[in-house]
């Protein structure tokens, strides 16, 4: 299904799709009006992208420096080269452990590479302790945002869905209440396993240590508890430095949420006696991205989601509507380099107009690299209907006696024909529109007229 069909369905509620709308807009209004408090806000953004250039352009260095590090602070290191080695790396890790059962912290990486689905049906259990993961967890869907997974529900429906799975008082929307029973029912979750795992936010290279941020500090609970941590990081959440995480923690908080900071970051640099830390480096097409010059630049990206809260495709189309585990339009540029028949579609859902770009905390040319995807979905499709018009418009528009000619037969045309023959099945413009009413002339003859 394209990313119009998919649309078109989440579309088919009307009510909560102009709900959606407003509640992502207000989380950029949020981000926009803490932006004004930080005066050096373009200045830090400046150093962020070079830092990710730097790396981008170092990046096999730094991993190396990175990984012996982290090993001489007693951490093992596992390189994946995709998602499938990856999730066997980290059931290898259970296997070792006789681990049925783990708590996981939000990852979209773990996302990316299915890994839930996988170890269930390897007979483990696992359990999603972010909040909103659990809630979309219940329910067997992916994440629909990658910092608000849960942003598609209305708290009506989290009401009933803790109802039936923590069975909570019938129709109690409070949200204090529902939190308080989703932190009992996740309380046994994290006193009972002995892996816990993580995502990574920034690992530093000259440390070997790595850092994860959270809001409700289930990351900290769960590796604090358990045995093992199992962390995954994607091979392009390097950055050099210690110092370098000022930068990128003011950026961060205040570009996803509007908060001045997450409220734990946490550093992990070595296990604690009589325990063990695991850390994955994943490549699952990374590698392959960073040799595409025209878009090595999206490596860059921190997942803050500022690019979703504010795209108006994304806001009124709804994360699903996407089919990736990255929505949105960072999601459009990384998604195609992945599998391109599959999300060729995603470059198109845009309206280039640029506010991805200017709030991206890192400065990834988001707009132009969609419509360099545009170029590159349609070499890869070959003639289509599509590219046919295309080249038949181009043709009327460069002939100024074949763009007049056609102009006239246009206009008699469209008042003459019937409703039915305008408006069919496959003019996908008009199914929620009318054309604008006829005119009886150019402009250029109306103008000849008027003005001489």
């Amino acid at each position: 299904m394209s990313h119009p069909e998919a649309a078109s369905e989440f579309l088919q509620d009307q009510a909560k799709a102009k709900w959606h709308d407003e509640t992502l807009w207000f989380v950029r209004d949020k981000r926009d009006k803490i932006r004004e408090t930080v005066p050096e806000w373009e200045e830090l953004r400046e150093l962020a992208s070079q830092i990710k250039e730097n790396v981008l352009g170092n990046l096999a260095d730094y991993l190396e420096q990175f990984e012996q590090n982290a090993q001489r602070n007693g951490i093992q290191v596992h390189w994946a080269a995709d998602a499938k080695e990856h999730n066997e790396i980290v059931l290898s890790i259970l296997k070792k452990k006789d681990c049925k059962a783990i708590v996981k912290s939000k990852s979209i990486l773990t996302e990316e590479c299915h890994l839930n689905p996988f170890l269930e049906k390897n007979g483990v259990e696992v359990v999603d302790t972010d909040l909103g993961e659990r809630i979309v967890q219940f329910l067997d869907q992916p994440p629909s945002h990658i910092v608000l997974p849960a942003i598609h529900l209305k708290k009506g429906e989290i009401s009933e869905l803790f109802h039936e799975k923590l069975q909570t008082e019938k129709g109690n929307e409070d949200p204090y209440y529902l939190t308080q029973a989703a932190r009992a029912h996740l309380r046994e979750k994290f006193l009972a396993a002995q892996v816990a795992i993580t995502g990574v936010n920034f690992g530093v290279a000259e440390t070997g240590e790595f850092v994860v941020c959270t809001n409700e500090g289930n990351a900290d609970m769960g590796v604090h508890l358990a045995d093992t941590h199992i962390a995954c990081m994607g091979i392009e959440k390097i950055i050099p430095k210690r110092e370098h995480l000022g930068i990128f923690l003011r950026l961060l908080a205040r570009s996803a949420t509007g908060q001045n900071i997450t409220n734990y970051n946490s550093h992990f640099r070595s296990p604690e006696k009589g325990k063990e830390i695991h850390l994955i480096l994943v490549d699952n097409g990374r590698t392959a991205q960073l040799g595409r010059e025209n878009f090595r630049n999206s490596l860059k990206c921190i997942r803050c989601g500022a690019c979703m809260n504010t795209c108006p495709i994304y806001r009124r189309s709804g994360g699903f509507s996407y089919k990736s585990t990255v929505p949105g339009p960072i999601g459009s540029i990384l998604s195609p380099g992945l599998d391109l028949k599959k999300h060729g579609s995603l470059p198109f859902a845009s309206t280039l107009c640029g506010s991805c770009t200017d709030v991206c905390p890192v400065k990834i040319n988001i707009h132009e690299q969609l419509y360099l995807w545009r170029q590159e979905v349609t070499k890869a499709e070959g003639t289509s209907f599509k590219s046919l018009s295309m080249l038949f418009a181009n043709r009327v528009f460069q002939n100024p006696l074949t763009y007049k000619i056609s102009g006239k037969v246009m206009r008699k045309a469209l008042q003459k024909l019937p409703h039915g023959l305008i408006y069919h099945a496959q003019n996908v413009w008009g199914k929620q529109r009318d054309l604008p009413e006829v005119p009886k002339e150019s402009f250029k003859e109306w103008y000849k007229k008027h003005r001489g």
